[in-house]
């Protein structure tokens, strides 16, 4: 098993180098061969470094990510590669530039809600999946993220609970023979280092590698 983390974008408000070794470091845990790589552009006509893994994992906060590079990821997992991506990375356009990889991902964000844009919150799971397996309710400081469902059909695996009503954090959808994983969790260190933070990225890896062909979906 193979994944390859990318991060691309500015480091103003995220760590991405920091996020890119603390999440090769969970893969590796996971015993799946994890690289590094920064660049979203490398997807069209990919090199062997980018088209022979099994998985990538994203980190981004903006960066240039053009729609043909977009629709060649979408491509790529359709063909039955995995997608794990994390926090900002769901930070897209509603117009069609991004309307590839909102499909792809499955959500877009919104805001960080009313407030104070990050804090301490509990975060509530359901442990009856290959992801979860052996994860319990947890509290973490990290930002908190409102975004909108552009795939209703996702199975909801951690969410938090809000003034509002329900807000999902952690989410699994299909997308052709491939698998997708999206956690709105990872702003910086005080998440990165949370011991359920990594079982559910460790976890995450494995599950969108098809670690298990057989296990639940």
């Amino acid at each position: 098993m193979t994944a390859l983390v990318i991060v691309d974008g500015t480091d103003i408000h995220h760590d991405l180098l920091g996020a890119a070794l603390a999440l090769q470091s969970i893969g590796l845990a996971a015993g799946v061969a994890t690289g590094r790589a920064v660049g979203m552009q490398r997807f069209v006509d990919a090199r062997p470094e980018t088209a022979d893994v099994d998985a990538y994992v994203l980190y981004t906060a903006g960066g240039a990510f053009g729609s043909e590079q977009q629709e060649a990821l979408a491509a790529a997992v359709a063909g039955g590669k995995g997608l794990f991506a994390l926090h900002a990375s769901n930070v897209l356009s509603a117009d069609s530039g991004d309307r590839a990889m909102v499909d792809l991902l499955g959500c877009r964000y919104l805001s960080h809600g009313p407030g104070h844009h990050e804090g301490v919150y509990e975060v509530e799971v359901d442990s009856g999946h290959p992801i979860t397996d052996g994860a319990r309710k947890f509290s973490l400081f990290d930002e908190y993220y409102v975004f909108e469902l552009s795939d209703p059909g996702v199975r909801v695996l951690a969410w938090r609970q809000t003034e509002d009503g329900t807000e999902p954090i952690l989410y699994v959808r299909e997308h052709g023979a491939g698998r997708v994983c999206y956690l709105a969790l990872g702003h910086d260190m005080r998440a990165w280092g949370e011991p359920m933070f990594q079982r559910l990225v460790r976890q995450g890896i494995r599950w969108v590698c098809q670690a298990d062909e057989e296990g639940d979906r």
